[in-house]
């Protein structure tokens, strides 16, 4: 049986010092290594000078990090991973920086990965590599005379052509996805879009069976859209944690429908927008004062990056003005909480929740609409009020799909869900229950390994 090899730019993989392996995605690719007794390969998050790759085996998982210097995270993740390309991939041109310092900063370090850890490869280990941070990582390995299978799975979306044209040597970064096997994106929608670009701007051409051909290169390229680690969350709603939180909620809100929020603090999630949303609701609906609360939950990222800085003191002050705004004695409209919860506890406030509102700008999946939708009591499940821009969109149809720049329709989904029969809300959840549970991180990962298992890997470079 082949190694897996998995390559991130942080390490998710149990060790003595966090032993539980953090969200579905650690999940899923830990069970995998356990399982082909792989490792899994990326940044410690420390900085200091780079020395030599440190090895971890816990529970039967490696893990192998490696530090990088002060500069190098200045260049290659808060600059081009996260201030060139994040905006750039999710549609915001306008915060998009474009500083060649950044983008020699990134291939200085993916060089680095590529020195590092191709030593320690075997010829038959599958090598996956993840995400934005890490697209050179499969040429780069190829100059280093890998001939093994790669993957390469890209977790957030893949922009129009015309906005990754904007990007100084785009198709550079686009031609180095050709060193790989098997490229995954979320949706056939971002599949779509890279066909675009690669017939467009690379003459490329899109043959049968995910087939795409440039020059003398083809790759297979698919749509794989990941799930959660369903069988744990479903079981976590009613855990003894969940339940406490479930009841604390209940009685917080005193009667009142809660509407629940979750996500990273990042422009991309359309917190400021569903704030939004939410204030034009409680101004055309004042009679519905009495039967709603909303809680925010929006743990704070990147907090060197002035662009996050900005959107916390917006929300900051947003949140403020509507709650001096609409508050009374025994109710306040929003609480909004900037920190992380435990997922058990999430759990439970998404199975006290009768609305997830889940409105980002743009997402490539995302993960906590699957969530709120597991969670869900199946005698009487809660609304998932859900952008029509996030990749989950897909999947989870039977969501009352909505343009989240409109807070007027917005609002109006809020009292649809709100007034939305039994019978209705059951009808909507349970297809989206069953895909969740069925369409899983686990289902995911087999999909994709299976698929770069069976391919014919490509010759390294020269």
């Amino acid at each position: 049986m082949s190694r897996l090899i998995v390559i991130s730019n942080r390490v998710s993989a149990p060790t003595a010092d966090q032993p539980t392996a953090q969200g579905g995605l650690a999940v899923a690719l830990t069970a995998a290594l356990r399982e082909a007794e792989g490792i899994w390969f990326g940044w410690s998050g420390a900085t200091g000078e780079t020395g030599e790759l440190k090895f971890e085996t816990f529970a039967g998982v490696t893990s192998a990090t490696i530090d990088l210097p002060e500069q190098d995270v200045e260049e290659y993740y808060d600059g081009y991973a996260n201030r060139t390309l994040w905006p750039l991939f999710h549609y915001r041109l306008g915060l998009t920086e474009f500083e060649r310092d950044f983008q020699g900063g990134y291939e200085r370090v993916n060089r680095l990965f590529a020195e590092v850890i191709s030593p320690h490869v075997e010829p038959d280990d599958l090598v996956w590599v993840h995400d934005y941070h890490m697209i050179p990582l499969g040429w780069l390995l190829r100059q280093q005379g890998l001939r093994n299978r790669l993957g390469f799975f890209l977790h957030i979306p893949w922009p129009p052509t015309r906005l990754l044209t904007a990007l100084p040597e785009h198709r550079r970064l686009v031609e180095a996805l050709f060193a790989y096997d098997v490229v995954g994106f979320q949706t056939t929608e971002w599949l779509e879009t890279f066909h675009d670009y690669v017939v467009r701007e690379m003459g490329g051409s899109i043959g049968p069976d995910d087939l795409i051909t440039v020059g003398g290169r083809t790759i297979h390229a698919i749509a794989c859209p990941i799930g959660i680690d369903a069988k744990e969350f479903i079981a976590s709603a009613t855990s003894d944690d969940a339940t406490r939180t479930h009841d604390r909620m209940m009685d917080s809100v005193g009667g009142r429908r809660l509407i629940v929020g979750v996500d990273r603090l990042d422009y991309s999630k359309g917190i400021e927008e569903r704030f939004n949303g939410y204030q034009r609701f409680l101004e055309t609906r004042p009679d519905a004062h009495a039967n709603v609360s909303m809680l925010q939950v929006a743990p704070p990222s990147r907090a060197t990056v002035q662009s996050y800085m900005d959107i916390r003191a917006s929300l900051d002050a947003l949140s403020g003005r509507i709650n001096g705004a609409h508050a009374e004695i025994d109710w306040v409209p929003l609480r909004y909480v900037n920190r992380g919860l435990p997922r058990s506890v999430l759990a439970g406030v998404y199975r006290a929740a009768k609305i997830g509102l889940v409105t980002p700008l743009r997402d490539g999946m995302n993960l906590v609409a699957k969530e709120f939708v597991a969670a869900q009591d199946p005698e009487d499940p809660g609304v998932l009020i859900l952008s029509r821009f996030a990749g989950a969109a897909a999947q989870l149809d039977q969501a009352l799909l909505i343009n989240p720049y409109s807070p007027d329709e917005m609002a109006d989904a809020i009292e649809r869900a709100l007034t939305m029969p039994l019978d209705e809300r059951i009808a909507r959840w349970r297809p989206m229950f069953e895909n969740v549970r069925d369409e899983d991180v686990i289902w995911w990962r087999q999909r994709f390994t299976d698929r770069l298992a069976a391919v014919a890997p490509q010759e390294a470079l020269a």
